[in-house]
């Protein structure tokens, strides 16, 4: 009988990790109080931000992380390794906040500000019940509700597999019922105890996103093949038509743009509930963008291409980083003053110690002691005799 083949890993899509790593940067950027950088990041000329570019990316990592689990092993097993990706998960997410939590003490205890209640208020005003909420996921602080919606989604994987073995359609019919839920019976989670508000970032809704990528990974969806004129023209006529109703620069002197984009794309829900344009602007930017770069694909591992891989292969760990490094650099600006020197500094040293974040993880995830090394040869105690050969070699 002879041995088994060797299993032969999937080479990995350097496109992903160069999009994660940006997408690190963007919500370092976006999370920065009062970060004039913020002004020019993609979703100030389109309808989409980072969020469905994050999203997106993470549905297609999990097809290739899980999806060849659920293949290969089997339904359990891959439930099993989704079920180990969640405890990870959300204990990273209760790290991540009870760290904030202590960030924001320590700065309000050395230079008498008052960070804690701004950031996290009801902690303060209703310790109790934001604890139980924290734990539960039923209190969603300002800004730390990506990792949730990623548990919510990334808990549906098994739903859709079980779902595929029954029918190619239903993991197709199940995103877009529960999308379809979101809009017609108000489908959430509750993120706010206290007056019952749903979560910012409605899962049922932005699983919409997720699954397009996973699809695509898995092959289960097909898409156009890149650079057609065809379809080129249409997604820069999308992404085109976008711009004058999301820049502020032009939106400044066209009130009525404004007013449209309020009717087309109501800003109370628009984000929340992952409005189809979004999804559609998303789409097509991302067909234009992957199509322009295909003819340098080859060189992406290279001067910058290559440090957004090194932060988009540790999307986790960087992501982590990232908004604790934009609540310090934010309160930073406010002791420093908003001026451009300063942001500037901050937003690149915040980018810095993010990409420095990434190759210390990258580092121990490769458990270089765990290698052969080189061996040592014991010390002879110091009364041991010595060779007569060494006596002579000493004695010349």
């Amino acid at each position: 009988m002879g041995e088994p083949a060797p299993k032969v890993k999937r080479p990995r899509d350097e496109r992903l990790d160069v999009f994660r790593g940006l997408t690190m940067l963007i919500i370092f950027i976006a999370h920065v109080p009062a970060n004039s950088w913020n002004a020019w990041i993609p979703a100030r000329f389109g309808f989409s931000s980072g969020a469905e570019l994050f999203v997106f990316c993470s549905g297609f990592a999990s097809a290739l992380a899980f999806g060849s689990t659920f293949v290969r092993r089997g339904w359990w097993l891959g439930t099993a390794r989704i079920l180990y990706r969640l405890w990870q998960v959300y204990w990273a997410h209760i790290s991540l906040v009870v760290a904030l939590i202590a960030l924001a003490a320590l700065i309000d205890s050395l230079f008498g500000r008052a960070d804690l209640a701004a950031q996290f208020g009801p902690l303060v005003a209703d310790p109790e019940r934001a604890l139980l909420g924290l734990v539960t996921l039923t209190w969603q602080p300002d800004y730390l509700d990506i990792l949730p919606i990623y548990l919510v989604i990334l808990a549906l994987i098994p739903v859709a597999m079980a779902l595929r073995l029954w029918h190619p359609a239903l993991p197709f019919l199940m995103a877009a019922l529960l999308y379809a839920l979101v809009w017609t019976e108000g489908l959430n989670l509750t993120g706010n105890p206290w007056n019952g508000a749903g979560w910012f970032l409605n899962p049922f809704a932005w699983q919409a996103i997720f699954f397009i990528g996973f699809f695509i990974a898995m092959k289960w969806l097909p898409v156009p093949p890149l650079r057609q004129r065809r379809w080129v023209i249409a997604a820069a006529i999308i992404v085109a038509v976008s711009v004058p109703f999301s820049f502020w620069g032009l939106l400044a002197h066209w009130p009525s743009g404004q007013g449209l984009r309020d009717l087309v794309l109501p800003g109370e829900t628009e984000k929340s509930q992952l409005h189809p344009l979004r999804i559609l602007h998303f789409l097509a930017l991302a067909y234009l963008v992957l199509s322009l770069i295909e003819p340098w694909r080859a060189r992406l591992d290279s001067g910058v291409g290559h440090l957004l891989i090194l932060i988009g292969r540790q999307s986790l760990a960087a992501f982590l980083a990232s908004i604790v490094l934009a609540r310090l650099a934010g309160t930073a600006a406010d002791m420093a003053g908003q001026g451009g020197a300063v942001v500037a500094l901050l937003n690149l040293a915040g980018f810095g110690a993010i990409l420095s974040v990434a190759c210390v993880v990258a580092w121990f995830k490769r458990s270089p002691w765990s290698g052969a090394g080189h061996p040592v040869a014991p010390r002879p105690p110091a009364d041991a005799p010595v060779p007569a050969a060494s006596r002579l070699r000493e004695a010349s």
